[in-house]
């Protein structure tokens, strides 16, 4: 894998497992599953299941004890292991920042490993932290200690993406972060994902966190694959009752999460000049329209695309699909 190459590639797991000596049961057993390019993969389930270990695997952080991990098509095992860490981006919920160097510093750490000049270095840790929201000009000479919880967690994924890596894991990466901090940075690493795609592979223990930031999601018990499906299949058709248990009796509301007002029919946009009603943009969630009806008290909104209106949308819309999903859960 050359780390200069930043095309999205596909990771596959063929039939991986991993034993340790002196437990009887392995850590993840027979783990099988492809991550499509450019994708977000969320690992999930109860703790102990394996999907730490499932991720570290990838990088060669453990060792594999059968089976193995390709990416596209090559093995890992196949390659120099300074060569595969390279091209994979890590990020952690210790975020592992280097205290005693600044932020350009912790950034240009693998570039400099490289060879790459200062200049560049510079360049591109100015480059990257504007990405991830921060202030280039203010903050490359300042040190982690300088900076709150979440904007060292930004500066974490800014130095895991240095070379421009295909492919990235995310370990817990805002574990650790309080809920309103951790929405926003869910929301701005969603934002940066759609700018640079890559192929991700992201450990959460938290249903709802996986439901907004997966592609795709593998739940887990026991070290084995129990569901491996989109967000919108595994919440209209848990496999089994532990998956239902796991995803919550609300998985009716949840999946107002996954949908977007894209995904429905609109009704005619109001007449020009003629609209006092709320407006909500086209890419907002069913949830986040239903939660505007709710406060504005409303029984209509209308839908925005680049600020021009585009249709409206009602709360029996809404409502309607939450019932198609009780109606897809009962058949």
């Amino acid at each position: 894998m050359n780390q200069a190459d930043s095309g999205c590639v596909e990771i596959a797991f063929r039939e991986v497992s991993k034993r340790y000596e002196g437990r009887p049961e392995a850590a993840v057993n027979r783990l099988s599953f492809e991550v499509p390019p450019g994708e977000i993969c969320v690992l999930i389930g109860p703790s102990g299941c394996g999907k730490t270990t499932a991720l570290k695997m990838v990088n060669r952080l453990i060792a594999i004890t059968d089976g193995d991990i390709t990416i596209d098509g090559r093995s890992v095992n196949a390659l120099e292991v300074t060569q595969l860490r390279r091209g994979i981006g890590y990020v952690f919920q210790q975020i592992g920042l280097f205290p005693h160097m600044s932020v350009e510093a912790n950034i240009g750490s693998v570039p400099r490993l490289l060879g790459w000049s200062k200049q560049r270095i510079r360049a591109r840790a100015a480059e990257l932290l504007s990405l991830v929201g921060l202030d280039p000009d203010a903050d490359l000479r300042r040190y982690p200690g300088e900076f709150s919880g979440g904007q060292q967690q930004r500066i974490g994924v800014a130095r895991a993406m240095a070379v421009d890596p295909p492919i990235m894991l995310m370990d817990e990466p805002f574990g650790a972060i309080d809920p309103i901090t951790r929405e926003r940075l869910q929301d701005d690493f969603l934002r940066l994902h759609r700018e640079v795609r890559k192929t991700i592979i992201f450990v959460t223990h938290d249903i709802d966190e996986a439901i907004k930031m997966g592609d795709r999601i593998a739940i887990m018990r026991d070290g084995q694959l129990v569901q491996y499906a989109t967000s919108d299949e595994l919440l209209a058709s848990p496999a089994n009752d532990f998956v239902a248990s796991f995803v919550g009796a609300d998985r009716g509301l949840k999946r107002l999460r996954v949908w977007t007002l894209r995904d429905l029919t609109l009704d005619p946009a109001p007449p020009a000049g003629g609209d006092s009603l709320p407006s909500v943009e086209v890419g907002r969630s069913l949830r986040d329209a239903l939660s505007l009806l709710l406060t504005e008290g409303a029984g209509q909104l209308t839908v925005t695309e680049a600020g021009k209106p585009i249709g409206t949308v009602t709360l029996e819309a809404i409502t309607s699909a939450v019932a198609q999903d009780r109606n897809t859960a009962a058949a």
